[in-house]
């Protein structure tokens, strides 16, 4: 998997659509690992194991909440952390926890770190194979060096942007998917409506595609920009994979009407898997702030 920034940020984003147009649980895993290594190798680490797998468990929760405290050999983590993809698969994982001198990142071996997951913390019926639970950390000890970058780094980086794009890229994907299978599944002579709305569903996809394509290119273009030009450029991405995303997902039954979504396993698990994965979106507060951008400059997006 590229790294992103490195001159091939399109390939790293075809590469996990490709992925999440076959399974989105998957490529929720896959992104995960590949988000993880290109956060290692933006802090300067260069030593993270290929035969491992990685996931990013970075998710803020006010009733799960992750401490880290300082001890005379490390950091002592304890507290619980929700929304951990690929709870009992990945053999690491890089971890957020609030600590004394700010929001830390730590790269730890789940097995060593995690007591156990909180029973029925993923009951989900959309993305359940992303296995996503709530895990229990109680006192777990780690070294000095487990600490990746400064307080702050994982949110303060560059690549942070980069990793929101990916996401998108993920999303786009499923929706590709979704959007194939309907095709293969029309009948040789589709009615004329039929073929308006799969029109319009194509050149949605394209419109998304492209975009995703430029954005990539922006990012190759200057892998080091920390502006807020390059963090609104990632939120309207967002905003328009994940608004195209939800109209498709909403078109989807009207082109092939529910006999797929009720006889075909695999199409009935893309679309509640989509469902819930765009639910990652922070559309509202990522929309004013679009908003805002538009308000004082009017020159900022068209």
């Amino acid at each position: 998997m590229p790294l992103p920034g490195h001159g091939s940020t399109r390939e790293r984003f075809e590469r996990l659509a490709a992925v999440a147009e076959q399974d989105l649980a998957m490529a929720r895993l896959v992104e995960g690992d590949a988000d993880a290594r290109a956060i290692l190798a933006e802090s300067g680490r260069t030593d993270a194991d290929d035969e491992v797998t990685y996931g990013v468990w970075a998710a803020r929760s006010p009733s799960a909440e992750l401490r880290a405290t300082p001890t005379t050999e490390g950091w002592l983590l304890r507290g619980t952390k929700a929304f951990c993809s690929g709870s009992g698969v990945t053999d690491r994982a890089l971890v957020t926890a609030e600590a004394p001198d700010g929001y830390r990142l730590f790269d730890v071996a789940t097995a060593d770190v995690v007591v156990a997951p909180v029973p029925d913390s993923w009951p989900a019926v959309g993305m359940a194979d992303s296995a996503s639970e709530t895990l229990v950390f109680d006192s777990a000890e780690l070294p000095a060096s487990s600490a990746v970058g400064p307080p702050g780094f994982y949110t303060d980086r560059p690549g942070f942007w980069f990793g929101a794009c990916g996401v998108a890229a993920c999303w786009f994907g499923g929706a590709r998917g979704l959007v194939d299978t309907v095709v293969r599944q029309l009948g040789p002579d589709p009615d004329q409506l039929v073929l308006a709305e799969v029109g319009r569903q194509s050149a949605g996809l394209w419109a998304m595609r492209q975009l995703l394509t430029d954005v990539a290119a922006a990012i190759d273009a200057d892998p080091g920009d920390r502006s807020a030009r390059a963090r609104d450029r990632s939120l309207a991405l967002r905003q328009v994979v994940h608004d195209g995303c939800q109209a498709l997902l909403g078109s989807t039954s009207a082109v092939g009407g529910a006999r797929p979504l009720c006889h075909d396993p695999h199409q009935a698990r893309r679309a509640a898997d989509l469902h819930v994965y765009l639910a990652q979106h922070h559309g509202g507060q990522d929309a004013v702030r679009l908003g805002a951008v538009a308000i004082g400059d009017r020159t900022a997006w068209y």
